[in-house]
């Protein structure tokens, strides 16, 4: 889930930046010190988009940089167990897929991806099912449901778990089969039914 998350903290102004303006400072300094970053409490912090800096700042003996208070607002994304989101499969592997979900890499597994025997081709970026023959590759859209969350801190990866096991789930073009066969089925009860 992307949210918009109000923070705050210290930025070091160094004396090199004083005859800039202070908001645009203090919004590069967040910049480098937040986007592209892991928190556990908020997720993956993706963009630094308000800032709101205290003009008046401090200053410690010894250093040239003034200090100042800032309020900010950054844009991150926090999945959440059980959640459905769409994604792009951008690589597969002997085990599984990877699918691009926000600013983050999910593994979908082989086996969380249907009941049938799946063959990877690594090479080719190609999972193919051997009875239904329904393949995903490097490019496909899929929904899929978040089953495992581990953020790590800093700029470490973190780790998400997804499944496409559960009805109207999988690649987008699978979805659509499966909604077009349900009204099918609809259709020809309310026929029997008359």
């Amino acid at each position: 889930m992307f949210q918009l998350v109000n923070l705050e903290d210290v930025v070091r102004v160094p004396p090199d930046r004083f005859g800039s303006p202070l908001e645009r400072v203090a919004m590069d300094l967040l910049k480098l010190k937040y986007e592209s970053t892991i928190n556990p409490e908020h997720g993956y912090l993706v963009l630094v988009t308000k800032v709101d800096v205290d003009k008046v700042g401090k200053i410690i003996a010894g250093d040239g940089a003034t200090y100042h208070r800032v309020s900010f607002e950054v844009l991150s994304f926090y999945p959440l167990k059980q959640e459905i989101v769409e994604g792009e499969i951008v690589e597969v592997t002997d085990f599984g897929a990877f699918v691009r979900i926000g600013p983050a890499d999910a593994l979908l597994h082989l086996s969380q991806i249907m009941d049938d025997y799946l063959t990877s081709d690594v090479k080719s970026g190609i999972i193919t099912a051997s009875q239904s023959k329904r393949t995903l590759r490097v490019g496909s859209k899929v929904r899929v449901r978040i089953t495992a969350v581990s953020l790590g801190h800093g700029i470490s990866m973190g780790k998400i778990g997804v499944t496409c096991r559960q009805p109207f789930l999988g690649a987008l073009e699978w979805i659509d089969d499966e909604v077009i066969k349900a009204a099918k089925a609809k259709k020809a009860e309310a026929r029997s039914e008359k």
